[in-house]
């Protein structure tokens, strides 16, 4: 072959690669287009028989591409697949972002040769980025209905603009990070599921039930409950590898490691090994990891901030704690409401405090417990130091209990409001902290404060009575004007409620954390009151259809 003859031969040979690779390449934009056009219309899209969720965010990213594949780079894909595998850490679950589709598919230098194949895998691995972001940043469920969540245009606007970047920045797997909460307890919530997910191969069987187990006692069950405290972290690992002589035995270590695992599942620590006791020993650490998953998520649900100041009441935990810029200041036991009188869980502000409050009965209240009482007890009325109204608001007319005939009332007739009056005997005590919200509930002082020893704090209607409500008082209201040290007797001291308004209301959080990581770095482990764990857990374990899926276990 003449040298011209190879000169024309590799021009047309180089026009024809380059053609090649441009029809390629419209193919791969017309399919893309195809696909968008579809999520437009609002047709379901299946892509290598996965749906795409990310419905509008992924018309958004395509147009602003002018529908050319965004995922070219094996380095992008393949932080974008170790990040879905990470997700299990997190409590999520990696086929939800079509791991098993990408693996297939994404993984290596090179991308499958269909262009029809190529140009699905990449709407695949957008899909999954802005899903898992999402996920990661506002919960995988949505907290109200507890349903799969899909993104509101704000989030998705989030995502879209996390997913340019970490294309253009070759950042994919740092910017899905900084999609987690950034609070550190959300971290060592993670650790611990590390921890808690490499017993998942550990021997765990149930420890009998039997009388209870006192220092010094012999018992055939001792040496498992010694065996599981140690896999638990409550107790040494015995020196050498060699255990100890005596380990049927209730000696001295145990006696300082009982205390401890009671105290962190919210048990009496009284260092007897009683039912209560074994139930949490034989908790298994799926149960766990379970209880973790269901916690993550609801750290997911927060924002970024809860505030420089703020009142977080955690209901499972039967606990209240106040942060001022940023540090505990004040941490106090709780009482919350009963099984069929739950506590609401939600974010408000306290805006003021009223000091000698009375107590306007909820309707449900007069009927089911007051009414019982009055009818069983006529002086019931003037010993708790009641008012009764007829009607409501400023028409309302006060009448004389004793001309009511109670035992005539019932549930559908009771056209009556009781007023309790400020006093000794006020069901909401002395003060009360309100955040107007629609359950109507609120914090507030008690006389009964002998109910704050108990481990078992559901006792309430849905209100939060505090243990010590004055300290708290005195921390919201040191920085209002016009308010010294002397201005709190002297509001105490009046006969009639006093309202105080805070200059700056002060964020209010109603949470329900089962699992979390105390001030000393202590994991604590709270039962499930209301039984939201088990209905978080199974959603949260639901695929899109809501067939349930296994619970990941974490990587490595």
């Amino acid at each position: 072959m003449q040298d011209a003859d190879r000169r024309r031969f590799w021009t047309y040979s180089l026009l024809g690669l380059i053609l090649l690779g441009l029809t390629q390449k419209a193919s791969g934009a017309d399919r893309i287009i195809e696909r968008i056009e579809a999520l437009r219309a609002g047709d379901p899209v299946m892509v290598l028989g996965a749906p795409l969720h990310s419905r509008e965010a992924l018309v958004e990213f395509y147009q602003g591409r002018n529908y050319e594949p965004a995922w070219e780079s094996a380095g992008a894909r393949e932080e974008l697949l170790a990040a879905i595998r990470d997700a299990a850490s997190d409590g999520l679950i990696p086929a939800d972002y079509h791991y098993g589709s990408l693996s297939e598919h994404a993984l290596g230098e090179a991308l499958p040769e269909s262009p029809e194949i190529r140009t699905d895998v990449d709407l695949l691995l957008s899909d999954a980025f802005l899903l898992l972001a999402s996920h990661l940043r506002h919960g995988k469920l949505d907290p109200e209905s507890r349903a799969p969540r899909w993104q509101s245009f704000d989030e998705h606007n989030d995502t879209l603009a996390e997913l340019h970047t970490a294309l253009l920045y070759n950042q994919v797997h740092a910017r899905l990070e900084r999609q987690k909460p950034s609070a550190p307890e959300y971290r060592k919530l993670v650790q611990l599921r590390k921890r808690i997910s490499d017993l998942s191969g550990e021997l765990w069987l149930p420890i009998g039930p039997g009388p209870a187990i006192r220092p010094g006692d012999a018992d055939p069950r001792l040496p498992e409950i010694r065996r599981r405290l140690q896999l638990l972290g409550d107790l040494p690992e015995p020196s050498g590898g060699t255990p100890e002589p005596g380990t049927d035995h209730y000696n001295d270590a145990l006696l300082q490691a009982i205390p401890e695992f009671q105290a962190r599942h919210g048990l009496e620590p009284d260092g007897v090994i009683g039912a209560k006791t074994l139930t949490e020993l034989n908790r298994l650490p799926l149960e766990r990891l379970q209880a973790i998953d269901a916690n993550l998520e609801r750290w997911r649900w927060l924002p970024d901030s809860l505030g420089g100041t703020y009142v977080l009441v955690n209901i499972a935990g039967f606990e209240l704690h106040l942060v001022e810029n940023g540090r505990e200041t004040l941490h106090q036991r709780v009482i919350v409401g009963g099984p069929y009188r739950q506590t609401p869980v939600f974010s408000d502000r306290i805006r003021y405090l009223v000091f000698n409050p009375t107590w306007t009965v909820p309707r449900r209240l007069m009927v089911e417990d007051q009414l019982p009482l009055i009818q069983n007890d006529p002086a019931y009325l003037d010993r708790m130091g009641f008012k009764v109204y007829q009607g409501w608001g400023a028409d309302r007319i006060e009448v004389d209990p004793a001309t009511i005939d109670w035992h005539a009332l019932s549930r559908n007739n009771f056209p009556y409001q009781l007023v309790q009056q400020p006093g000794p005997r006020n069901a909401v005590g002395q003060v009360k902290f309100m955040f107007p919200n629609q359950y109507d509930v609120y914090l507030h002082d008690t006389p009964g404060q002998n109910l704050f020893r108990r481990s078992d704090r559901q006792l309430s209607s849905g209100c939060i009575r505090v243990e010590r409500p004055f300290e708290l008082a005195q921390k919201l209201l040191q920085n209002n004007r016009n308010w010294g040290p002397s201005a709190l007797d002297e509001a105490l001291g009046q006969t009639s409620p006093v309202n105080v308004v805070l200059d700056t209301p002060v964020p209010v959080h109603l949470l329900y954390w089962t699992v979390w990581v105390d001030q000393a770095g202590r994991y604590q482990f709270r039962d499930d009151i209301y039984g939201r764990d088990r209905q978080l857990t199974h959603a949260l374990r639901a695929d899109w259809q809501g067939n349930l899926q296994l619970t990941p276990r974490s990587e490595g």
